[in-house]
């Protein structure tokens, strides 16, 4: 399937698209991947026990899916749909929050490195949360295409 508006060109794209691109943003994309990539560690120097395992495999999901989520709202082709991509950052963000916290109350990793990833979580919502609210969708007449 072909998604036009996801030309690297920024054909199809209308202004509001082209102007997310700009290089300010590109800090948000290498600190959510940074973000990935620190998680990435923390993953590989989990215990060898089942539960560190199980938690593990889906802070690996969550974590690394945030900038992979952003850099897929970046290129949205509206602003309802750009709101909505960020919506998924949002969620990704709270799934990793959740077994970071499942992973400093169960005791199975160093507190201190958990408290860094959640305050750097916590640091990318209110980021995630600006940036939705500065997107204002415009109200169209949308009609149903056959």
């Amino acid at each position: 399937m072909k998604y036009p508006y996801y030309e690297m060109d920024g054909k199809g794209m209308d202004e509001k698209t082209r102007m997310r691109n700009k290089p300010q943003l590109d800090n948000l994309k290498r600190r959510t991947k940074r973000f990935a990539l620190e998680i990435i560690r923390l993953c590989a120097s989990l215990p060898k026990t089942s539960e560190a395992e199980i938690i593990g495999r889906r802070l690996l999901r969550f974590g690394t899916a945030v900038g992979s989520r952003y850099r897929d709202a970046v290129r949205a082709p509206t602003d309802i749909l750009f709101r909505s991509k960020l919506q998924y950052c949002l969620h990704a963000l709270e799934e990793t929050t959740y077994w970071i916290e499942l992973l400093e109350e169960a005791a199975i990793t160093d507190n201190l490195t958990l408290a860094a990833f959640k305050g750097e979580a916590d640091e990318l919502a209110v980021i995630f949360l600006s940036l939705a609210k500065e997107e204002k969708p415009q109200r169209r007449n949308l009609k149903e295409t056959v």
